[in-house]
C-alpha cells in the first residue's frame, strides 16, 4: 500500500512540476523559410522503356516546426510552373504548353499541409492539398528530418527529405501517345523533395 502511495505521489509531483514550468521553458515553434538555392523539387516519369527525370528550379515556402507538439507543425510551399527543368530545352518548352502544365493559365503549384503524424524519431507522414494545373488533390508525403544547426553566417538551418507519388492524369495532365502499344509518357510520377530551410529570427 505504501509502495502504491509512493508511486502516486511521485507521478503527481512530476505532473505538478511540469505544469509549474514557465511558458519560456517550453520550446517555441520555429519558422523556417525554404532556401530555393539549396532545395530541389524533383520528379521521375517513365518514357517508353526508361525514365526521364526533372525538377522545378524555383520553390518558395515556409515550414513551421513545433518541437513540443509535432502534429501542430505546418508546411506551405509554392512552385513556379515555368521553372520546370528536364535538361532539354525542347522538352521543357513542350511541358509548359497546354499539352501539360499550361503555365500561362496555371503559373504556380502549391502544397498546403492539413495534418502531420509523427512516425518515428525523425520521420512523419504529412498530408496536404497539392494544387497543380488548376486541380487540387490530397497528397501524402513521407518526410524525414535530416537535422539542424548553424550555417556559414551563423544562421540556423534545417534539412528534410520527402517522397510521394501521384498520377498526372488526376490533375488533368492527360496528354499522351501510344507507340506500338506502349505509352510514350507514363501516368505515374515519382516525386522526391530535398528541402533546406533558414530559421527566421
Amino acid at each position: 500500500m505504501k509502495h502504491g502511495k509512493l508511486i502516486a505521489l511521485t507521478f503527481l509531483t512530476a505532473v505538478s512540476a511540469h505544469l509549474a514550468l514557465p511558458a519560456s521553458a517550453l520550446a517555441a515553434p520555429e519558422t523556417y523559410e525554404i532556401d530555393s538555392a539549396h532545395s530541389s523539387i524533383g520528379f521521375k516519369v517513365k518514357h517508353l522503356f526508361s525514365y526521364v527525370t526533372g525538377r522545378f528550379d524555383t520553390v518558395e515556402g515556409v515550414i513551421v516546426l513545433d518541437p513540443d507538439k509535432p502534429e501542430a507543425s505546418t508546411v506551405n510551399v509554392s512552385i513556379k510552373a515555368d521553372s520546370i527543368n528536364t535538361a532539354n530545352a525542347k522538352r521543357d518548352a513542350h511541358l509548359k504548353t497546354e499539352d501539360f502544365f499550361a503555365v500561362e493559365k496555371h503559373p504556380v503549384l502549391t502544397f498546403a499541409s492539413k495534418s502531420v503524424q509523427k512516425t518515428g524519431d525523425d520521420t512523419a507522414d504529412v498530408i496536404g492539398d497539392l494544387t497543380m494545373h488548376g486541380v487540387t488533390k490530397e497528397v501524402p508525403l513521407k518526410v524525414q528530418f535530416l537535422g539542424k544547426g548553424p550555417g556559414m553566417q551563423g544562421e540556423t538551418r534545417s534539412g528534410f527529405q520527402a517522397t510521394t507519388s501521384l498520377k498526372r492524369s488526376e490533375f488533368g495532365l492527360t496528354w499522351g501517345k501510344v507507340v506500338e502499344g506502349t505509352q510514350l509518357v507514363g501516368d505515374d510520377v515519382i516525386i522526391n523533395l530535398e528541402v533546406e530551410g533558414v530559421k527566421k529570427p
